[in-house]
Protein backbone atom coordinates (compact mmCIF):
# COMPACT_ATOMS: atom_id res chain seq x y z
CA UNK A 1 0.00 0.00 0.00
CA UNK A 2 2.61 2.34 1.23
CA UNK A 3 4.44 2.24 -1.99
CA UNK A 4 1.05 2.09 -4.22
CA UNK A 5 0.16 5.46 -2.66
CA UNK A 6 3.56 7.07 -3.37
CA UNK A 7 3.47 6.25 -7.30
CA UNK A 8 -0.23 7.58 -7.19
CA UNK A 9 1.16 10.34 -5.48
CA UNK A 10 3.51 11.44 -7.74
CA UNK A 11 1.31 10.56 -11.16
CA UNK A 12 -1.18 12.81 -9.68
CA UNK A 13 1.79 15.77 -9.11
CA UNK A 14 3.15 14.77 -12.95
CA UNK A 15 -0.35 15.09 -14.44
CA UNK A 16 -0.85 18.40 -12.42
CA UNK A 17 2.17 19.85 -14.22
CA UNK A 18 1.15 18.51 -17.53
CA UNK A 19 -2.38 20.37 -17.43
CA UNK A 20 -0.56 23.44 -16.06
CA UNK A 21 1.36 23.55 -19.21
CA UNK A 22 -1.27 22.78 -21.51
CA UNK A 23 -4.15 24.93 -19.87
CA UNK A 24 -5.10 28.15 -18.50
CA UNK A 25 -4.07 28.20 -14.24
CA UNK A 26 -7.07 27.38 -12.61
CA UNK A 27 -7.57 26.74 -8.74
CA UNK A 28 -8.52 23.14 -9.42
CA UNK A 29 -4.55 22.97 -10.31
CA UNK A 30 -3.74 24.04 -6.68
CA UNK A 31 -6.37 21.86 -5.29
CA UNK A 32 -4.15 18.82 -7.76
CA UNK A 33 -1.09 19.99 -6.51
CA UNK A 34 -2.22 19.47 -2.43
CA UNK A 35 -4.05 16.06 -3.33
CA UNK A 36 -0.18 14.42 -4.73
CA UNK A 37 1.56 16.17 -1.64
CA UNK A 38 -0.99 14.29 0.43
CA UNK A 39 -0.50 11.48 -1.08
CA UNK A 40 2.86 11.30 -1.16
CA UNK A 41 3.35 12.34 2.77
CA UNK A 42 0.91 9.28 2.93
CA UNK A 43 3.13 6.95 1.81
CA UNK A 44 6.37 8.16 3.12
CA UNK A 45 4.75 8.50 6.78
CA UNK A 46 2.47 5.01 6.18
CA UNK A 47 4.09 3.23 8.88
CA UNK A 48 3.39 5.50 11.61
CA UNK A 49 0.17 6.63 10.85
CA UNK A 50 -2.42 4.58 12.82
CA UNK A 51 -5.14 1.93 11.93
CA UNK A 52 -7.33 4.56 12.29
CA UNK A 53 -5.98 6.81 9.98
CA UNK A 54 -5.43 4.09 7.62
CA UNK A 55 -9.66 3.93 7.43
CA UNK A 56 -10.29 7.29 7.79
CA UNK A 57 -7.51 7.67 4.18
CA UNK A 58 -9.45 4.58 2.86
CA UNK A 59 -13.09 6.05 3.36
CA UNK A 60 -12.30 9.30 2.02
CA UNK A 61 -10.66 7.65 -1.50
CA UNK A 62 -13.76 5.59 -1.49
CA UNK A 63 -16.22 8.33 -1.26
CA UNK A 64 -14.50 10.44 -3.45
CA UNK A 65 -14.07 7.06 -6.35
CA UNK A 66 -18.42 6.49 -6.24
CA UNK A 67 -18.87 10.28 -6.28
CA UNK A 68 -16.72 10.57 -9.30
CA UNK A 69 -18.09 7.80 -10.87
CA UNK A 70 -21.68 9.35 -10.54
CA UNK A 71 -20.46 12.52 -12.04
CA UNK A 72 -19.39 10.36 -14.57
CA UNK A 73 -22.09 8.01 -15.42
CA UNK A 74 -24.47 11.12 -14.71
CA UNK A 75 -22.85 13.25 -17.61
CA UNK A 76 -22.76 10.19 -20.11
CA UNK A 77 -27.03 10.00 -20.31
CA UNK A 78 -27.76 12.99 -22.86
CA UNK A 79 -31.72 13.12 -23.16
CA UNK A 80 -32.03 16.37 -25.97
CA UNK A 81 -34.96 15.47 -27.42
CA UNK A 82 -33.62 17.61 -30.89
CA UNK A 83 -36.94 20.25 -31.26
CA UNK A 84 -36.45 22.17 -28.67
CA UNK A 85 -35.77 26.24 -29.08
CA UNK A 86 -32.34 27.21 -27.50
CA UNK A 87 -29.10 25.65 -27.02
CA UNK A 88 -26.94 27.16 -23.87
CA UNK A 89 -23.61 26.27 -24.56
CA UNK A 90 -21.76 27.29 -21.30
CA UNK A 91 -18.12 28.66 -21.78
CA UNK A 92 -14.79 27.65 -20.69
CA UNK A 93 -11.39 28.77 -20.50
CA UNK A 94 -10.00 30.44 -23.98
CA UNK A 95 -6.12 31.17 -24.20
CA UNK A 96 -5.96 34.56 -26.13
CA UNK A 97 -8.81 34.56 -28.46
CA UNK A 98 -8.25 30.62 -29.45
CA UNK A 99 -10.76 28.31 -28.04
CA UNK A 100 -9.16 25.62 -25.57
CA UNK A 101 -9.78 21.60 -26.30
CA UNK A 102 -12.37 21.16 -23.43
CA UNK A 103 -14.73 24.48 -25.02
CA UNK A 104 -13.62 23.12 -28.67
CA UNK A 105 -15.74 19.69 -27.98
CA UNK A 106 -18.52 21.71 -26.38
CA UNK A 107 -18.83 23.78 -29.53
CA UNK A 108 -18.64 20.91 -31.95
CA UNK A 109 -21.34 18.94 -29.82
CA UNK A 110 -23.01 22.35 -30.46
CA UNK A 111 -22.53 22.25 -34.34
CA UNK A 112 -23.72 18.72 -34.09
CA UNK A 113 -26.80 19.73 -32.59
CA UNK A 114 -27.60 22.30 -34.64
CA UNK A 115 -27.10 20.34 -38.68
CA UNK A 116 -30.25 18.10 -36.60
CA UNK A 117 -32.00 21.28 -35.50
CA UNK A 118 -31.46 24.18 -37.62
CA UNK A 119 -34.68 25.88 -36.17
CA UNK A 120 -32.70 26.72 -33.07
CA UNK A 121 -30.95 29.55 -31.68
CA UNK A 122 -27.28 28.86 -30.06
CA UNK A 123 -26.17 31.21 -26.39
CA UNK A 124 -22.88 31.16 -25.95
CA UNK A 125 -22.35 32.19 -22.72
CA UNK A 126 -18.47 33.47 -20.97
CA UNK A 127 -17.18 36.46 -20.11
CA UNK A 128 -13.68 37.72 -20.23
CA UNK A 129 -11.30 36.07 -17.47
CA UNK A 130 -7.38 35.94 -16.96
CA UNK A 131 -4.92 35.36 -19.74
CA UNK A 132 -7.77 36.10 -21.78
CA UNK A 133 -7.93 38.95 -24.88
CA UNK A 134 -11.88 38.16 -25.87
CA UNK A 135 -14.72 37.40 -24.45
CA UNK A 136 -15.11 33.48 -24.24
CA UNK A 137 -18.62 34.22 -25.80
CA UNK A 138 -17.09 35.90 -28.77
CA UNK A 139 -14.49 33.33 -29.16
CA UNK A 140 -17.30 30.40 -29.16
CA UNK A 141 -19.06 32.47 -32.31
CA UNK A 142 -16.01 32.91 -34.06
CA UNK A 143 -15.90 28.98 -33.70
CA UNK A 144 -19.27 28.43 -34.71
CA UNK A 145 -19.42 30.78 -37.55
CA UNK A 146 -16.80 29.55 -39.24
CA UNK A 147 -18.07 26.07 -38.80
CA UNK A 148 -21.37 26.67 -40.94
CA UNK A 149 -23.53 28.41 -38.33
CA UNK A 150 -25.59 31.34 -38.96
CA UNK A 151 -24.34 34.80 -37.23
CA UNK A 152 -28.15 35.64 -36.51
CA UNK A 153 -28.73 31.65 -34.95
CA UNK A 154 -26.00 33.17 -32.30
CA UNK A 155 -26.58 34.59 -29.81
CA UNK A 156 -23.29 36.13 -26.98
CA UNK A 157 -23.82 36.37 -23.41
CA UNK A 158 -20.71 38.20 -22.81
CA UNK A 159 -20.53 39.06 -18.37
CA UNK A 160 -20.61 35.66 -16.87
CA UNK A 161 -18.32 34.36 -14.35
CA UNK A 162 -19.57 31.28 -13.22
CA UNK A 163 -21.89 28.43 -14.54
CA UNK A 164 -24.50 30.04 -12.85
CA UNK A 165 -23.95 33.22 -13.90
CA UNK A 166 -23.60 31.56 -17.22
CA UNK A 167 -27.23 30.06 -16.97
CA UNK A 168 -29.21 33.20 -15.09
CA UNK A 169 -27.51 35.65 -17.94
CA UNK A 170 -28.64 33.18 -20.52
CA UNK A 171 -31.77 33.09 -19.58
CA UNK A 172 -31.80 37.02 -19.14
CA UNK A 173 -30.70 37.20 -22.92
CA UNK A 174 -33.09 34.19 -24.38
CA UNK A 175 -36.10 35.60 -22.94
CA UNK A 176 -36.30 38.43 -25.89
CA UNK A 177 -36.62 36.04 -28.53
CA UNK A 178 -38.73 34.10 -26.34
CA UNK A 179 -41.38 35.94 -24.37
CA UNK A 180 -43.89 33.09 -23.48
CA UNK A 181 -41.12 31.19 -22.78
CA UNK A 182 -38.52 28.20 -23.71
CA UNK A 183 -37.75 24.57 -24.14
CA UNK A 184 -33.80 24.63 -23.86
CA UNK A 185 -30.68 21.85 -23.73
CA UNK A 186 -27.16 22.64 -22.00
CA UNK A 187 -24.27 21.71 -23.69
CA UNK A 188 -21.29 21.55 -21.17
CA UNK A 189 -18.44 18.83 -20.43
CA UNK A 190 -20.34 15.35 -19.28
CA UNK A 191 -17.99 16.15 -15.64
CA UNK A 192 -20.03 19.60 -15.62
CA UNK A 193 -23.43 17.69 -16.56
CA UNK A 194 -24.78 17.20 -12.92
CA UNK A 195 -24.13 20.56 -11.32
CA UNK A 196 -25.09 22.62 -14.62
CA UNK A 197 -28.68 20.65 -14.63
CA UNK A 198 -29.21 21.66 -11.13
CA UNK A 199 -27.83 25.24 -11.59
CA UNK A 200 -30.20 25.23 -14.51
CA UNK A 201 -33.65 24.94 -12.26
CA UNK A 202 -32.11 27.59 -9.79
CA UNK A 203 -32.08 29.76 -12.38
CA UNK A 204 -35.25 29.11 -13.72
CA UNK A 205 -34.45 26.99 -16.65
CA UNK A 206 -36.00 23.85 -17.72
CA UNK A 207 -33.56 22.22 -20.15
CA UNK A 208 -31.92 18.80 -21.40
CA UNK A 209 -28.35 18.47 -21.65
CA UNK A 210 -25.68 16.80 -23.48
CA UNK A 211 -22.20 16.22 -22.57
CA UNK A 212 -18.85 16.65 -23.93
CA UNK A 213 -16.07 14.40 -23.58
CA UNK A 214 -12.93 16.11 -22.26
CA UNK A 215 -8.66 15.10 -22.78
CA UNK A 216 -7.79 12.03 -20.80
CA UNK A 217 -4.93 14.40 -18.94
CA UNK A 218 -7.18 16.77 -17.59
CA UNK A 219 -9.51 13.90 -15.54
CA UNK A 220 -8.24 14.94 -12.21
CA UNK A 221 -7.75 18.60 -12.16
CA UNK A 222 -11.47 18.68 -13.40
CA UNK A 223 -13.39 15.95 -11.41
CA UNK A 224 -11.63 17.51 -8.16
CA UNK A 225 -12.74 20.59 -8.89
CA UNK A 226 -16.01 19.58 -9.57
CA UNK A 227 -16.51 17.38 -6.58
CA UNK A 228 -16.02 20.86 -4.57
CA UNK A 229 -18.20 22.97 -6.62
CA UNK A 230 -21.18 20.08 -6.33
CA UNK A 231 -20.51 20.04 -2.20
CA UNK A 232 -20.71 23.84 -2.12
CA UNK A 233 -23.70 23.97 -4.48
CA UNK A 234 -25.56 21.20 -2.08
CA UNK A 235 -24.20 23.54 0.52
CA UNK A 236 -24.65 26.87 -0.45
CA UNK A 237 -27.43 26.66 -3.24
CA UNK A 238 -27.75 29.40 -5.10
CA UNK A 239 -30.31 32.10 -4.71
CA UNK A 240 -32.40 34.96 -6.86
CA UNK A 241 -32.74 34.94 -10.76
Amino acid sequence: MKYAALIIGVLILINAVIVLFTSNFTLGMVLQGFVAAAIILYAFYFKRVPKVGHIIVGAICAIALVFAVFLAVYGKYDNAEYNEDAVIVLGAAIRGEEVGRTLARRLDKAVEYYGKNPGAVIAVCGGQGFQEDITEALAMERYLAVRGVPLEKIIKEEKSTSTYENLSFARDVLTPYFPQGFSGVLITSDFHIYRASRLARYAGISANHIGAPIEWYSIPVNYLREMLAVAKMWAMPPTGG
